[in-house]
């Protein structure tokens, strides 16, 4: 797929999804972009490639505007069916077809069809074998490392009001629905690094099948429902750029270190980037958006930076920090699971002071995350068990006889943080979106 197709595909959502997209301009540009070389942007200052090399780049800006204005035609038309069919009955029919397939569904729409049958269709450019090598190695971050940054990589998501505004207006504004969502997130990372995770019957699949059913329905809702949703500023609700940050971010780490070591992908990193590209192609992204080089990576993580314009409102992302900082995660407030918070917090925390902002601790305070003293001795004290088992798997599994058994020993463990996580519900509460124009009645606020 070229630029040039790309684009094609952003102008013909009109065509394809009046219902929804009848209204948009997608010849405007919305002010969230920041194409002027004067316009400040999210693009950190201590970066190695400069935001002018960046923009000079027309190719690059072209794909983060693009990108910009790019929905998920095939699972928003499924959505569009929402005022006939209920957002409980849209739910429980995608279940069905990722456990049972489209057979089981009782009268199944043409548009479900459609949207699962887009997921089946892995395409050539992602390498199977690759994925599944990938996976085994990303289950030991997902087990030992993931439960103590998941937080941390959340938080990232809120610093620009631009991005974050989908959030603040589906209803995740309270420490409950934070706590459900980071635990959502976790889910599902966790579940698409399972054995076997995203084959087409596996609990990755379903999960990502979920997660678009979610990110359209507040793309449903953003359009047709709120009156705070402004197409001039901010254009299409969680649009695929905005969702290859989440999808990459472990990818870009590893490029960021292949980088600055000056080296390329080791067999097993290359395989790492396989399994967070085929994560995101079950969730609609394209693959321009997904190179597989380090430098490639970095590229356009830094460009969706440089063309995102900066912007930091107290109302919709220091709201969604503060009930994010203020959630417990763990199940229950047992003695061990209280133990297990703190560390949690303290680490997400330090995580999110030192990679996205740079350890930049006024700035994390302006934001409402306060890494404090207690919580640098209580990160200072953890990590070496934290990373020191990680070590020790990792060294373990590069010995052929014992790697069965500790990959079995890693799953083990990947499958109790996932009875932790609780039942992921991927919904939106939509009883939080005020009607923009006449439209369908509001669904219930899901439980």
């Amino acid at each position: 797929m070229s630029i040039a197709t790309l684009q094609d595909r952003v102008r013909h959502q009109r065509d394809e999804l009046p219902v929804l997209y009848g209204d948009v301009d997608f010849d405007l540009v919305p002010e969230r972009l920041a194409l002027g070389p004067d316009d400040e942007s999210d693009l950190p200052g201590h970066v190695r490639v400069s935001r002018a090399e960046l923009l000079a780049d027309d190719e690059l800006v072209d794909l983060m505007t693009t990108a910009t204005m790019l929905g998920d035609v095939v699972c928003d038309a499924y959505v569009c069916l929402l005022p006939d069919l209920g957002m409980q009955r849209l739910i429980e029919m995608v279940r069905v077809a990722c456990r049972e397939g489209l057979d089981a569904v009782d009268d199944a729409p043409g548009e479900l069809v459609r949207f699962i049958a887009a997921m089946e269709a892995t395409p050539d450019w992602i390498d199977r074998d690759l994925v599944e090598r990938g996976a085994r190695a990303d289950r030991v971050g997902a087990a030992l490392i993931a439960p103590f940054a998941i937080r941390g990589a959340f938080l990232a998501t809120f610093i620009n009001e631009y991005a974050a505004l989908p959030m603040a207006i589906t209803g995740s504004l309270s420490d409950k629905r934070a706590a459900q969502r980071v635990n959502e997130t976790a889910s599902f990372f966790a579940t698409t690094v399972l054995p076997g995770g995203m084959d087409r019957h596996g609990p990755g699949f379903e999960a990502a099948a979920m997660v678009r059913l979610m990110h359209s329905m507040v793309r449903y809702n953003a359009l047709r429902r709120s009156t705070r949703w402004d197409q001039e500023r901010f254009g299409i609700p969680i649009p695929q750029v905005d969702q290859m940050p989440a999808g990459l971010i472990g990818s870009f780490l590893l490029a960021a270190a292949a980088v600055r070591e000056r080296r390329g992908f080791t067999d097993v990193e290359r395989a790492q980037i396989e399994t967070s590209r085929h994560r995101c192609f079950l969730l609609g992204l394209p693959q321009e958006l997904l190179p597989t080089d380090p430098e490639g990576l970095i590229r356009v993580f830094l460009a969706r930076a440089a063309t995102l314009r900066k912007g930091f409102d107290d109302d919709t992302c220091g709201v969604l920090v503060r009930a994010t900082m203020a959630a417990h995660l763990r199940p229950d407030r047992s003695l061990p699971n209280r133990i297990g918070e703190a560390v949690e917090r303290s680490f997400s925390t330090a995580f999110f002071v030192k990679v996205f902002l740079n350890g930049d601790r006024e700035r994390a305070t302006e934001m409402g995350v306060q890494l404090t003293a207690a919580d640098l001795a209580l990160v200072a004290v953890t990590t070496p068990f934290i990373l020191g088992r990680v070590t020790t798997v990792r060294l373990l599994e590069k010995l052929p006889p014992l790697r069965p058994a500790v990959d079995a020993y890693v799953t083990r463990l990947l499958r109790h943080r996932l009875r932790s996580y609780g039942h992921p519900e991927f919904r939106t509460d939509a009883s939080t979106y005020r009607h923009a124009r006449t439209s369908p009645p509001a669904e219930p606020a899901a439980t």
